[in-house]
C-alpha cells in the first residue's frame, strides 16, 4: 500500500473515532489511550520503513515531507482530543439515557463501571491499610505517652510559681524605673532603663525549689554631656570576651536639646563647674576614665534603699539588702513568702541583644572589667522557642530535671542549659511532647557523655550559624570563633577524670529516677 494513502486512512480513523474521554480518567480509559498511542507509534514506524523502501528518488523527499506533516497533524489532533476529553465525557454523563446512542453505550458503561469497581475496591483496600497503620501509630503514641506520664510522675518536681514571681518582680522593678527617671533626670549619673528579666526563672525553669533567684539586667546609657565607648580588653585571655566602658565628655555648648542652665564640662572653667553644677560621671562612678562596676553597684544599692519607702510594696513587705560587690542583691519578705532579686547593670552593644554587664566571670575580676553577656539573647531564644513549640512542650521540664540531677556534681546548670539549647535547635519543636519525653531525656544525657569524652562543648551563641536570625547579634559575635565550655577538661586531666566519675553517678541517678531501673 502507498504510505501516503495509509496515512490518510489512519488520519480518517482518528477523526471518526476520537480517544475515549472522562471527567477523571479511569484506569480503562488510560489503558485505551496508551494502546492507541502504541498503535500510532507502530503505524508510524511501519510507514517510515515503507518510505525508506521506495525506489523512486524523485518522490522520496515529497513523501518524507508528507509523512512529517501528517504525523504532526496526528499528534496535534491527539493532544486536542486528550484535552477536550473531560468536557465531552461530562456532557455524555449529563445526557445519560436521553437517546439511542447512549442506550448503545450501556455495554461500554458496564465495562467502565467494572473497571471503576476494581479501582474503588483497590482504593478501599488501600484506605483500610492506611486505617490499620493509623491505628497502630495511635497505639504506639499512646504507649509513648504513658511512658512519658510515668516518668513525669516519678520525678519530684519543685513546687514553684515562677510566672507569678516574675510578674511581681517586674512590677517592683517598673516602680524603680519610674522613680529613677524622676530622681536622676537632672543628674550626671547613668540613665537607667526598664529592667529586662534574664536567667532561669524568667526563662521558665529553675533548679531551686526554695529561694528562687529572680535576675534582672538594667540597661544603662550615658547621661547628657557624656558618651560611652566599649573597648575590648585584649590583654586578657582570648577565650573570654571582656570589655571596658570608657566614659568621654562631650561638648554641650550648641546642644539645646540637652536642657537649659547646663554648663559644658569641656569649655567652662572648673571653678564655675564646681560651684554651679553637679560633678560629671568621671568624678563619681569612674576609675581612670572607665566606668567602675563596684562603684556603680554601691550607688545603685543606695538608690534601692532610699526609694523603697516610697513604694506601695513597702507597706506589707520588708526589704533586706544582701552583700554583693558587682551587683545589687536584695530580698523582700512579708512573713509568708519572699522574693530574692539580683540586679545586674549593662551597656548594650549597639542595638543588639548582647550587653557588657557587671556579672563576674572569675573570682578576681578588676572593677573596670565588664563581661560580655548573652543572658538577654538567651532569654529571647527561649521566647522564640515558646512561639514555635506546641503548648504541651516539655523542653523546660527536661532542663529543670537535669539542673536538679547535677546538683552536688561538677557539672553546672549552664552546661546542661547549653546542651538543651543545642538540641532545641537541632530537633523539631513538636518532638518535645510527653510522648517523646524518654527519648529527649536520653538525648540530653548522651549529649553530655559525648561532650565529656571529646572534652568539647561548643558555646551556643558565639559563632553559631544556626542561631535564630530574628534575634539581633553583633557581627563579631555571629561569625566569631566559638569557645569551648569544656576547655578546662582538656587542660587539666584531673578535672576530666572527676567529670567522668561524676557522669557515672549522674547515669545511675538517671536510670533510677527517669527510667525506674534499679542500679
Amino acid at each position: 500500500m502507498d504510505p501516503v494513502v495509509s496515512l490518510f486512512a489512519l488520519l480518517q480513523r482518528l477523526i471518526q473515532y476520537p480517544p475515549p474521554v472522562g471527567d477523571a480518567l479511569d484506569e480503562e480509559t488510560r489503558w485505551r489511550m496508551e494502546a492507541r498511542a502504541k498503535y500510532l507509534e507502530w503505524e508510524m514506524l511501519r510507514l517510515e520503513q515503507e518510505v525508506e523502501q521506495l525506489s523512486q528518488k524523485k518522490m522520496q523527499h515529497l513523501q518524507l515531507l508528507a509523512v512529517a506533516v501528517l504525523l504532526a497533524l496526528v499528534l496535534v489532533l491527539w493532544i486536542i482530543g486528550w484535552k477536550s476529553s473531560p468536557r465531552r465525557e461530562q456532557n455524555e454523563e449529563e445526557n445519560h439515557g436521553a437517546n439511542e446512542e447512549e442506550v448503545g453505550d450501556v455495554a461500554g458503561n458496564e465495562d467502565d463501571s467494572d473497571g471503576i469497581d476494581v479501582v474503588n475496591g483497590a482504593a478501599l483496600a488501600e484506605n483500610n491499610d492506611s486505617d490499620v497503620e493509623n491505628v497502630v501509630q495511635e497505639e504506639d503514641n499512646d504507649v509513648d505517652d504513658r511512658v512519658g506520664q510515668d516518668i513525669m510522675e516519678r520525678i519530684q518536681w519543685p513546687a514553684q510559681d515562677l510566672q507569678r514571681g516574675c510578674g511581681w518582680v517586674t512590677d517592683l522593678m517598673d516602680n524603680y524605673t519610674f522613680y529613677f527617671a524622676h530622681v536622676l533626670s537632672f543628674s550626671f549619673y547613668p540613665v537607667l532603663h526598664r529592667a529586662i528579666g534574664v536567667g532561669s526563672a524568667f526563662e521558665g525553669w529553675s533548679p531551686r525549689e526554695q529561694d528562687v533567684v529572680y535576675r534582672v539586667l538594667v540597661p544603662m546609657t550615658p547621661p547628657r554631656g557624656h558618651s560611652f565607648h566599649l573597648e575590648l580588653d585584649s590583654a586578657r585571655q582570648r577565650h573570654v570576651r571582656n570589655f571596658r566602658v570608657r566614659v568621654q565628655l562631650e561638648c554641650t555648648c550648641t546642644g539645646q536639646q540637652l536642657g537649659e542652665n547646663m554648663l559644658c564640662f569641656l569649655h567652662h572653667p572648673e571653678e564655675e563647674l564646681r560651684s554651679n553644677q553637679e560633678p560629671s560621671l568621671l568624678d563619681t562612678l569612674c576609675t581612670d576614665s572607665y566606668l567602675d562596676v563596684q562603684k556603680t553597684a554601691r550607688w545603685f544599692r543606695q538608690l534601692v534603699k532610699t526609694m523603697w519607702p516610697a513604694f506601695p510594696q513597702s507597706h506589707n513587705w520588708h526589704l533586706t539588702l544582701l552583700p554583693s560587690a558587682r551587683s545589687c542583691q536584695f530580698k523582700v519578705t512579708n512573713g509568708e513568702e519572699s522574693f530574692r532579686i539580683e540586679t545586674l547593670f549593662g551597656v548594650r552593644r549597639g542595638d543588639s541583644a548582647v550587653f557588657v554587664s557587671s556579672q563576674p566571670r572569675e573570682a578576681y575580676t578588676l572593677s573596670t572589667i565588664w563581661r560580655e553577656s548573652y543572658t538577654v539573647a538567651e532569654a529571647e531564644f527561649f521566647k522564640y522557642i515558646a512561639r514555635q513549640a506546641p503548648p504541651d512542650s516539655l523542653h523546660l521540664k527536661c532542663l529543670q530535671f537535669f539542673s536538679c540531677l547535677v546538683r552536688g556534681l561538677s557539672f553546672t546548670t549552664y552546661t546542661m542549659k547549653t546542651i538543651v539549647m543545642h538540641l532545641l535547635i537541632a530537633m523539631p519543636a513538636s518532638s518535645w511532647r510527653r510522648g517523646h519525653l524518654r527519648e529527649r531525656l536520653t538525648d540530653i544525657r548522651d549529649s553530655l557523655h559525648i561532650c565529656l569524652q571529646q572534652k568539647f562543648l561548643e558555646h551556643f551563641i558565639v559563632g553559631n550559624r544556626t542561631f535564630p536570625q530574628d534575634i539581633n547579634l553583633p557581627p563579631d559575635v555571629k561569625v566569631g570563633r566559638t569557645s569551648n565550655l569544656f576547655r578546662h577538661l582538656a587542660q587539666r586531666p584531673a578535672a576530666h577524670t572527676q567529670a567522668m566519675r561524676d557522669y557515672r553517678l549522674l547515669h545511675k541517678r538517671f536510670k533510677r529516677i527517669a527510667l525506674g531501673e534499679d542500679n
